[in-house]
């Protein structure tokens, strides 16, 4: 049997489609609990949590002992009360000089599964933190020095003794103890969060229009790279930025991948402006903007097929962005620990 498809008036049509349309209601949590992040924060066998850990992580994270001229410490460019980031569109390394990149929150990073820093250059959390110590442009850490410091004041030798028994003090237990901490850098008590967990009145309507927005395909399609329930497919893309950098071309022949950068997660994202690998974006709007008009002329590389124009009106823009802040928690705050 040859099936015929009937013709079909400009009404019936018009019907027809929007059968198929997003539905008009507002959201309801039932539809998303996808997005709800798992009570327990994944980690490798052999480093895992405990308050032995997590405090000598916690003192080594604070400590400026870890670079070259003890200037630097994690914290000078993850800092908490500006989304564990340092605000700034490139950060500053040793001895004053600008970095490559922007400062990437570490909101949630122990939930990546990897690979981790904007052009994927480490492997995993344990491998990543101990990259800005041996990079010579960032904070040009001695190794052997800081590990002979560490392992000559008693305090310090006592934690490592209590976290890690008999592993001694070397770049592989200080690099465990420095992640076990970032792992509890957490954020999971957001205006989303708590709408999810069945508070009704804890996003405006805008917010839900802006969700609404955010994972519909047609329109915004932002949830195909910020996925759940992370906010980040761990991929890579180039977004059509004016910056030269290669980013994960370094590290991959795809000709796709020259100019493109690590998806981040959305977690606490008002906290932490400005934008991009590059910085070069101050605000979410701009970020919209950027996405709206699909991307830019890239510097490097070609834009990633993925990216189109969005044709979103300027309340459709609003509304994105008001979703964006429903993402946001409060802002977290942390006294640096007493230090030997």
């Amino acid at each position: 049997m040859t099936f015929q498809r009937p013709i079909l008036s400009l009404a019936a049509t018009l019907a027809w489609a929007g059968a198929f349309a997003a539905p008009a209601s507002a959201p309801t949590p039932a539809a998303f609990q996808q997005w709800r992040l798992p009570a327990k924060v994944p980690h490798p066998a052999g480093n895992e949590p405990s308050a032995a850990r997590t405090e000598l992580g916690q003192m080594l994270f604070f400590d400026k002992h870890l670079s070259g001229d003890g200037s630097l410490s994690c914290a000078s460019c993850h800092v908490p009360e500006l989304g564990w980031s340092d605000g700034k569109p490139v950060s500053i390394g040793i001895g004053g000089k600008p970095m490559a990149r922007n400062s990437q929150s570490l909101v949630n990073v122990g939930y990546y599964p990897g690979p981790l820093m904007w052009a994927g250059q480490k492997k995993h959390l344990e491998d990543q933190v101990n990259g800005p110590m041996k990079s010579p442009d960032i904070m040009a850490t001695d190794i052997d020095a800081v590990t002979a410091w560490l392992a000559s004041v008693p305090a310090y030798k006592e934690r490592f003794e209590r976290a890690y028994p008999g592993e001694g003090i070397n770049l592989g237990t200080l690099a465990k103890a420095l992640a076990n901490f970032e792992r509890t850098i957490i954020s999971r008590d957001t205006p989303f969060d708590q709408w999810l967990a069945g508070k009704a009145n804890a996003m405006s309507a805008q917010q839900l229009r802006g969700l609404r927005l955010f994972t519909r395909a047609d329109k915004g399609n932002c949830a195909s790279c910020h996925t759940a329930p992370t906010f980040s497919d761990n991929g890579f893309y180039n977004l059509g930025l004016a910056s030269t950098d290669i980013g994960r071309g370094k590290f991959s022949p795809l000709p796709l991948m020259n100019g493109a950068f690590r998806t981040p997660q959305l977690r606490d994202t008002e906290h932490k402006a400005p934008y991009m690998h590059d910085g070069s974006l101050k605000t979410l709007m701009a970020v919209v903007e950027h996405y709206n008009k699909g991307g830019g002329q890239a510097g490097t590389g070609s834009v990633s097929p993925g990216l189109r124009p969005l044709h979103l009106s300027q309340r459709e823009k609003e509304d994105l962005v008001a979703f964006l802040k429903a993402l946001s928690g409060p802002v977290q705050t942390m006294a640096p620990p007493a230090l030997p």
